[in-house]
């Protein structure tokens, strides 16, 4: 199978690259990068030296190649996908996008938390939000798939198996989540600097952030309901890793073991995710495409904590890719996924 890659250089952008060079059904017909266009691929990122050799290529050569392809990968930062996709959808080429373009279908949403126009709105609803967990029949027929974002990949599987409980307040739920500093993507700003984070920690974008309306707008559609909630992310002096801590107030008493059989049940056919009785790590997800997850009954206070962990380089991005890729191309689910991957 033919794949190639736009944005092969950022952070995610690599670690797809290496996930797909050892994937055994694909061979990459070539990488894009508007950075280091006729750089070596291994050049850029070392460890690559004698695996991935290729010269990265500009966006105009890749858009020429790509109704060749049999899946491309936009590997790019948010209102870079979406002229792209709109030249490429009527072509045979399958695409997987990792930005926020497509991951909401109401075009007022996306303009207003993204400031991108979408002047087609029933397209927009085509698209299929590529969360295996909850969309994989889906997945597997669609032509055009968004990739979840990492904070609503590690928030919306905390929250899945509970969201439509009678024993939750839906009007109650908080997110805290916490996210290595490869989140913020490869350029460089002054804010992602090392004498800016290293022995520091912070919360930033507190009750703006973009990935709200997409947590809110799949949690919704599980709940049958309107959910208002609050989202709080932070930044942590490391390289990967995302850990949520997310508090229900419950409307009764419940029994913890019973809510944890329930998560166990609701991801019994999910070959990513662990449903735990210890506590998430960062470190236990690093480099997999697993998502951990585990909870906690607070009977003092009446709350429930959901906490979840994933690797935002994979699950919350390239493995999730790859994962939607098997699926939309009739390959296991698992395939090239079931190995650690050392990459960055």
């Amino acid at each position: 199978m033919k794949a190639g890659v736009i944005g092969a250089t950022g952070y995610a952008g690599q670690q797809l690259v290496g996930l797909l060079n050892n994937h055994p059904e694909v061979e990459i017909e070539y990488l894009c990068s508007h950075s280091f266009e006729g750089t070596e691929f291994s050049k850029v990122y070392g460890y690559f030296e004698k695996d991935v050799d290729m010269v990265c290529i500009g966006l105009e050569e890749a858009l020429e190649k790509a109704p060749n392809l049999d899946v491309l990968f936009l590997a790019l930062p948010h209102g870079k996908s979406t002229e792209i996709v709109n030249q490429l959808k009527d072509t045979g080429v399958k695409i997987i996008d990792f930005g926020g373009d497509f991951r909401m279908n109401n075009v007022e949403t996306v303009k207003t938390w993204y400031d991108i126009e979408h002047q087609d709105g029933d397209f927009l609803k085509q698209v299929v939000y590529g969360l295996p967990e909850i969309n994989k029949s889906s997945i597997a027929k669609a032509k055009i798939v968004a990739n979840p974002g990492c904070y609503p990949t590690a928030s919306i599987l905390g929250l899945l198996p509970i969201i439509d409980a009678p024993f939750i307040n839906k009007k109650s739920i908080i997110i805290d989540a916490k996210s290595g500093i490869t989140g913020a993507g490869r350029k460089a700003t002054l804010a992602n600097s090392y004498c800016e984070n290293n022995e520091n920690f912070k919360a930033y974008s507190v009750a703006a952030h973009r990935h709200t309306p997409e947590i809110e707008e799949v949690l919704s559609e599980q709940a049958g309901e309107a959910i208002v909630l609050t989202f709080t992310p932070h930044l942590v002096p490391m390289h990967r890793g995302i850990l949520a801590t997310i508090y229900c107030q419950v409307t009764e008493a419940i029994n913890p073991e019973a809510v944890l059989s329930l998560y166990q049940n609701f991801y019994k056919e999910a070959p990513f995710v662990r449903v735990t009785e210890g506590l998430p790590e960062t470190k236990k997800v690093s480099r997999t495409n697993y998502c951990d997850i585990s909870i906690k009954y607070d009977v003092r206070t009446g709350k429930l904590i959901v906490i979840t962990a994933i690797d935002n380089l994979i699950k919350g991005a390239a493995g999730q890719a790859v994962q939607n890729m098997n699926l939309m191309m009739g390959y296991p689910e698992t395939m090239g996924l079931t190995a650690n991957n050392y990459y960055l």
